[in-house]
């Protein structure tokens, strides 16, 4: 397929590399300069659990740069630069371009489907760790799976396409009709492990070095499942607490994104994730009050970030 990845981080560079690899066409789309520049020039530095390697036949362009649409739009943008950048890369919303979204949080299909038809927009997760060491560089341990649909519910070409796809580059993908549960219980393993990195500058694997930790993690995801049933969505909280723990004890040297984007100096997503949360919780009338103090405490570090 001719495959663009919009948001060429962590997890866009890593689904990049690996669809590249299983013989896609791929175009990185990002504003990371001196990243597109080193990927054109080196290559992508890939190491997995299959080992290190340089993967070059990857393109890369900024949003405003691109000039053909592709089949898949894969978007790994942050939320609150979806619309920014879809914008600026409009020429990549061909008429016949299916659009996936596999980015952190709610309220993504929202946005996305204000500049293509619902029908050919697609929700999605993902499980899979990547990190961004340097420019040109990704990295990912472990194992991961994707869970996705379309966005009005029926099984599309497209839908199939993209699946063929990711499974090619052994992303381990199936179509779920009820992907919208697997992204709530994505939201509570973010709001839990993600906020609580960004602010202890943790890993993943620091956070249990004290039981105190891994209490805090499990509580938050109590408060989202709760949040979940209140507003209609069904909810496996046992299977959320055994990916946290999973998660703990093997991804230990993970850095979340939101942990990135502190170190970073960049603003996080944590109105998208922790906010979404509260913001569901306060409309459906039950509290949340460990997931809101993260929240608090989050845009503090935010907002210092921004200064």
């Amino acid at each position: 397929m001719d495959i663009a990845i919009l948001g060429a981080g962590a997890m866009g560079s890593l689904f990049g590399g690996l669809l590249a690899e299983a013989g896609h066409r791929v175009t990185l789309v990002d504003i990371d300069d001196a990243h597109l520049d080193a990927i054109r020039r080196d290559g992508l530095h890939l190491t997995t659990d299959a080992g290190a390697r340089v993967v070059s036949a990857l393109h890369g362009c900024r949003p405003e740069q691109a000039t053909a649409a592709p089949e898949l739009l894969i978007v790994f943008t942050k939320t609150m630069h979806t619309e920014t950048a879809l914008t600026s890369a409009r020429a990549l919303l061909g008429e016949h371009t299916a659009v996936l979204s596999l980015q952190n949080g709610l309220g993504n299909v929202e946005r996305i489907a204000r500049h293509v038809p619902r029908e050919r927009v697609m929700a999605g997760m993902t499980t899979w760790p990547a990190d961004k060491p340097g420019a040109a560089q990704v990295s990912s341990h472990g194992s991961g799976e994707i869970r996705l649909m379309n966005a009005d519910g029926e099984l599309h070409a497209h839908v199939r396409r993209a699946v063929d796809a990711l499974n090619s580059a052994g992303l381990n993908c199936v179509a779920d009709p009820n992907v919208w549960s697997a992204i709530w219980e994505k939201v509570a393993f973010n709001a839990a492990l993600n906020s609580l990195c960004a602010l202890t500058q943790c890993t993943v694997g620091e956070l249990s070095n004290v039981p105190d930790g891994e209490a805090l993690t499990l509580k938050i995801v109590a408060e989202v499942a709760t949040v979940a049933h209140a507003s209609g969505i069904a909810f496996d909280e046992a299977h959320v607490v055994d990916n946290v723990r999973f998660a703990l004890a093997n991804h230990r040297a993970h850095r979340p994104s939101m942990l990135q984007d502190v170190l970073a100096g960049r603003k996080t997503e944590i109105e998208a994730i922790n906010g979404a949360v509260v913001e569901a919780a306060r409309a459906e009338g039950v509290s949340a009050p460990c997931t809101e103090t993260l929240l608090h405490l989050v845009r503090l570090v935010d907002a210092r970030a921004s200064r």
